[in-house]
């Protein structure tokens, strides 16, 4: 398994863990972040796994556009957490914040591994 494999086999995990833990805790979340509104975290689950799933069917693949999209969702997932935080619009606890916080960091870190990685695999195909 190459580079970009492992990189994006490592997101296609933490995703996949990440929306079962939604879904299944959405009632645990709610109270943690403070909201009435279960139905975010049971929906942003299923999202998250459906997301997992398009990045498992690129690990055999490794299509250059598709590994981009994927790079690109999860940069726009830590922008949109940044957003979260600083304007906070929900009033969301502190905790909540900084888990927010801890997984855009989490986020972040596999964008960037994969953005290297793609970069590597495409100088090695060239």
């Amino acid at each position: 398994m190459n580079h970009l494999q492992n990189s994006l086999k490592i997101n296609a995990i933490f995703s996949s863990i990440s929306g079962v833990i939604m879904i299944l805790l959405h009632e645990s979340l709610v109270k943690l972040f403070g909201t009435d509104n279960n139905t975010v975290f049971w929906v942003t689950g299923a999202i998250l796994i459906y997301f997992s799933l398009t990045i498992w069917y690129e690990i055999g693949k490794q299509r250059k556009l598709a590994v981009i999209w994927i790079i690109v969702q999860d940069f726009t997932w830590v922008i949109g957490s940044l957003v979260l935080i600083l304007l906070n619009p929900f009033a969301i606890t502190p905790i909540g914040n900084w888990i927010i916080g801890a997984i855009a960091l989490i986020v972040l870190f596999m964008g960037v591994n994969q953005t290297i990685a793609l970069k590597k695999a495409s100088t090695t195909n060239s």
